[in-house]
C-alpha cells in the first residue's frame, strides 16, 4: 500500500516583484542577444514586422532552443530540424480569446521560421491550438505533420483539406526518430472529456536536451512523459480554459467562490505535474487568453477581484517559488535552452514586466489596436434564416437515437433559449421539440446570431465552436453533468458513437476494486472513479473531502459520495 503525504490547501500568493524561481544549483543566464520587435497591423496577418537581429545557434554541439510564440505556441529549433507546435495568431472562439501577452509583433526572422518549419505539431482541435486561418493562409504545405494516434482521423482530414499532404504517424507514447538523432514521442488522451478528437502532449529530444510540451493535455499518467529520460524544459498549462463559472446564472458571491476554488484546483493540478515530471525548468504556458471585446473584458484577471479563472504567468511562478521550483516568465519571442544545469533565456527587446505590472493599460492598448477587427468579426455573424427547431430536430434526433446510454446519463431535459425561439431537448425521450413550460434540468441562453452560425457551419463540437467563447448564459438544477456536454461535443455520427461507447463503459461497467493508497487518515481506492486518474499523484485531502486535482472532482470522506457530479462514488474508509 502506497502512502502519499497530505498537501496543505494553499491560497494564491500575493504578488511580489516579478522573478525567475530557481532550484538550488540551477543558473539563469540572460543572453546578450536580443530580438528586435516591430509593429504589425491589427488583424490576422503577422507578416508586417521589422527585421530581426536575433542570432539562433544551430551547431551540433548546442542544445535545441525553444522560442515562445505566445499561448501554447512553441518554435523548437535543433541542429537537425525545426518543429512548430500549436501556432495561434488569429483570435479564437467567435473573437473572444486573444493571445496574452500579444504575439502580433513577433520579428520577421521568427515568423519566417514559423511559417516554413520541417515539422508541425497540433496537439488537438481547439481553436487556440488549431488556428485554421493561419494554417491555411501562412503555413507552408510542404511541412510534415506529426500526427498523434487519436481514436479518429478527424485532425488528419481537416489538415488535408487545408492542403497538407505529408504526415508522420505516431503510436501513443512510443518514441520515434525523425532524423539524425532527433526523437519525439506523442502521448495521447482520448476520453470524450478531452474532446472527441482527443488531446496530446509532445516529448522532443535532440540527443543533448529534452523538452516536454504538455500544453493543456491533462495526462492521466504524468510519469510517462518523463519516462523517456530527464527533462530540461516542461511547458504546461496552469490557467483556466473553460467557461465555468463565469457564464452561470448564479449570484456573484457564489460564482466568485467557485472561481477561487477553480483557480486553486488548476494550480494544484499543474503543480502536481511539475513535481511528477521534475524538469530543470518550468515554462508556464498555454494561457491565459485575454478578452478584448467590451462585453467580455471583465473576465480578464487584473487586480484579482474579478470573477475569473484566468490568472497570468506571474501568479503561478510565485506559487512555484514557494516550493523552490525553477520557472521562466516567457513572452512571445522569448527563447530558452538548457544545458549542463544552466538555463539560458533570451528575451525580446521589450519591457517583459509591462504586460503584468501595467496590465490594464496594456490590455486597453491591445484592445484599441484590434477594435476594427472585432467590429468586423461581430458584423459577420449571420441573421436567423429559418426555424431553429426544425433544423435542430432534423440534426439531433437521429444522434439521440444512437445514444440511449448517454441519454440515460443526462437523465433530464435541456432548454435552449435562442432569441424568440425556445427549444427543449428531452434526453430521456430522445426528442427535440418546442418548449411549452414543462420542467427542465439544464438551460442555455444563446444569441440567435450565434445559434445561426453554429447551425450554418454544422459545428460538431459546440464546446469549441460556441461555449469556449463565453458568449452565452448557462443554468443547471443540480451538479455538473458530463454526459450533457459530451453530447454537445459529439454532434456527428462518428463522434456520437464514441461518446455512446464511453457512456456504456462508464455506466454499464461493474465495479472493479483497484489498488488502495492512503491519504491522511484515509484509505482510498487508488484510481479516481471519474477518469481513472492516479490519486497517489492527483489526490489531496481538503477538510472533509478528497479532491482529485486532475479535474477538481471532490468526494466526501465519510461515505465517498461525489459532490461534483452524480453517479460517482469513491471507495474510502478511515485507516
Amino acid at each position: 500500500m502506497r502512502r502519499r503525504r497530505q498537501l496543505e490547501h494553499q491560497p494564491i500568493p500575493a504578488r511580489r516583484p516579478l522573478l525567475r524561481c530557481l532550484q538550488p544549483g540551477t543558473k539563469i543566464h540572460l543572453a546578450d542577444t536580443r530580438c528586435a520587435t516591430g509593429t504589425a497591423l491589427p488583424g490576422p496577418s503577422t507578416s508586417l514586422v521589422v527585421a530581426s537581429s536575433s542570432r539562433i545557434r544551430q551547431s551540433p554541439d548546442t542544445p535545441m532552443r525553444a522560442t515562445s510564440l505566445g499561448h501554447a505556441g512553441i518554435l523548437i529549433r535543433s541542429s537537425q530540424a525545426t518543429i512548430v507546435c500549436d501556432p495561434w495568431f488569429v483570435p479564437a472562439f467567435l473573437g473572444s480569446w486573444f493571445p496574452f501577452p500579444r504575439n502580433d509583433r513577433l520579428d520577421a526572422e521568427t515568423m519566417a521560421a514559423v511559417c516554413a518549419p520541417d515539422y508541425l505539431y497540433i496537439s488537438h482541435l481547439h481553436g487556440d491550438h488549431f488556428d485554421e486561418p493561419f494554417l491555411r493562409e501562412k503555413m507552408s504545405k510542404s511541412t510534415s505533420v506529426l500526427l498523434p494516434e487519436f481514436p479518429s482521423d478527424e485532425l488528419r482530414r481537416r489538415l488535408t483539406r487545408l492542403g497538407f499532404t505529408s504526415f508522420v504517424e505516431t503510436r501513443d507514447g512510443e518514441e520515434i526518430e525523425l532524423r539524425d538523432g532527433l526523437r519525439i514521442a506523442i502521448h495521447v488522451e482520448s476520453s470524450i472529456t478531452d474532446g472527441p478528437g482527443g488531446d496530446s502532449a509532445l516529448v522532443v529530444s535532440d540527443g543533448v536536451s529534452r523538452l516536454v510540451n504538455q500544453n493543456d493535455c491533462r495526462t492521466h499518467d504524468p510519469k510517462a512523459l518523463s519516462a523517456h529520460g530527464p527533462v530540461d524544459q516542461h511547458w504546461l498549462q496552469y490557467s483556466g480554459a473553460i467557461w465555468y463559472p463565469m457564464v452561470y446564472d448564479q449570484p456573484d458571491d457564489v460564482r466568485r467562490e467557485q472561481a477561487k476554488n477553480k483557480v486553486e484546483s488548476q494550480f494544484t493540478r499543474a503543480q502536481n505535474y511539475v513535481e511528477a515530471i521534475n524538469a530543470a525548468v518550468v515554462v508556464p504556458s498555454a494561457g491565459p487568453p485575454c478578452f478584448l471585446d467590451g462585453d467580455l473584458f471583465g473576465f480578464n484577471m487584473i487586480d484579482g477581484t474579478e470573477i475569473s479563472i484566468f490568472p497570468d504567468q506571474t501568479a503561478f511562478i510565485e506559487r512555484l517559488a514557494d516550493v523552490n521550483r525553477s520557472a521562466v516568465l516567457a513572452l512571445p519571442g522569448t527563447a530558452i535552452d538548457c544545458m549542463n544545469g544552466e538555463t539560458h533565456v533570451n528575451h525580446p527587446d521589450t519591457d517583459i514586466n509591462a504586460p503584468f505590472t501595467d496590465k490594464l493599460d496594456y490590455l486597453r492598448e491591445y484592445q484599441r489596436d484590434w477594435q476594427r477587427w472585432l467590429n468586423d468579426e461581430k458584423a459577420s455573424w449571420p441573421k436567423k434564416s429559418s426555424s431553429f427547431l426544425e433544423r435542430l430536430a432534423a440534426w439531433w434526433e437521429p444522434l439521440l437515437l444512437r445514444a440511449p446510454m448517454l441519454r440515460e446519463g443526462v437523465g433530464g431535459s435541456c432548454l435552449f433559449r435562442l432569441g424568440d425561439e425556445q427549444v427543449i431537448v428531452d434526453f430521456p425521450a430522445g426528442t427535440v421539440r418546442s418548449f411549452t413550460g414543462e420542467s427542465y434540468q439544464f438551460r442555455f441562453d444563446i444569441a440567435p446570431e450565434l445559434a445561426e452560425k453554429v447551425l450554418n457551419e454544422h459545428a460538431v463540437d459546440w464546446s469549441n465552436s460556441l461555449f469556449l467563447s463565453c458568449r452565452f448564459v448557462a443554468w443547471r438544477e443540480g451538479s455538473f453533468n458530463e454526459y450533457l456536454y459530451n453530447f454537445l461535443k459529439s454532434l456527428s455520427v462518428e463522434r456520437i458513437d464514441r461518446a455512446e461507447a464511453e457512456a456504456r463503459r462508464r455506466l454499464g461497467e461493474p465495479a472493479v476494486p483497484s489498488e488502495e493508497i492512503c491519504i491522511g487518515d484515509f484509505t482510498i481506492e487508488r484510481y479516481c472513479p471519474h477518469r481513472k486518474a492516479d490519486l497517489s499523484v492527483f489526490g489531496q485531502l481538503d477538510g472533509d473531502e478528497i479532491v482529485c486535482t486532475l479535474h477538481g472532482w471532490r468526494f466526501k470522506t465519510d461515505d465517498g459520495r461525489c459532490i461534483t457530479a452524480d453517479n460517482r462514488r469513491l471507495k474510502i474508509r478511515r485507516t
